[in-house]
């Protein structure tokens, strides 16, 4: 919760992938929270204040786990909303003419959502969302200290500054909106 707090204001990308990293979490505890609470939150040596609002942020959402229906797989409303507005501000960035840059990087990293879905990616998802779920996988591979290969590690890098580019993009138009004409 404390690290969802700080980067929900500064990183939404990697805001994104942290929700789902704690999806994840919550379902290897089984959406259950006092068995949560238990393994993974017990673990924290937090001041009683933040204890509580982590307890309560982590029961709601094992709650909204069940309630959405994603106790097995896929996201929680707030992560689709998260990626939503990024794709929103995606496309207007390349649809902009005062974005050069931007879309030079998005042609870079072009060719790695084709080979992603060549692989099996869904061909119905976004190309973020094809995207994120690279990073997020690479990201779970290095977790589990597996090796990932040179041309991987590439795409990652070209992914990452794609992405980062556009989280900085979405704080610079949250706090003075951005004019894309």
């Amino acid at each position: 919760m404390i690290i969802a707090e700080k980067l929900k204001d500064t990183n939404r990308a990697e805001y994104l992938l942290y929700l789902w990293q704690v999806e994840d979490i919550i379902r290897a505890n089984g959406c259950d929270f006092d068995r949560l609470n238990q393994s993974y939150l017990s673990r924290f040596n937090l001041d009683d204040e933040t204890l509580s609002r982590t307890h309560r942020w982590y029961a709601d959402l094992c709650e909204m786990m069940h309630s959405e229906g994603v106790v097995a797989r896929g996201h929680l409303q707030m992560s689709k909303n998260v990626l939503s507005g990024l794709e929103e501000l995606h496309s207007r960035l390349l649809a902009s003419p005062k974005f050069p840059y931007y879309k030079e990087m998005y042609h870079k990293v072009l060719p790695h959502v084709v080979c992603l879905r060549a692989k099996g990616a869904p061909k119905d998802e976004s190309e973020l969302q094809t995207l994120f779920e690279a990073l997020y996988g690479v990201m779970t591979l290095r977790l589990q200290g597996k090796e990932v290969s040179a041309e991987t590690t590439k795409a990652v890098a070209d992914i990452t500054t794609l992405l980062g580019q556009l989280s900085d993009y979405q704080i610079k138009d949250r706090k003075e909106p951005i004019d894309f004409d």
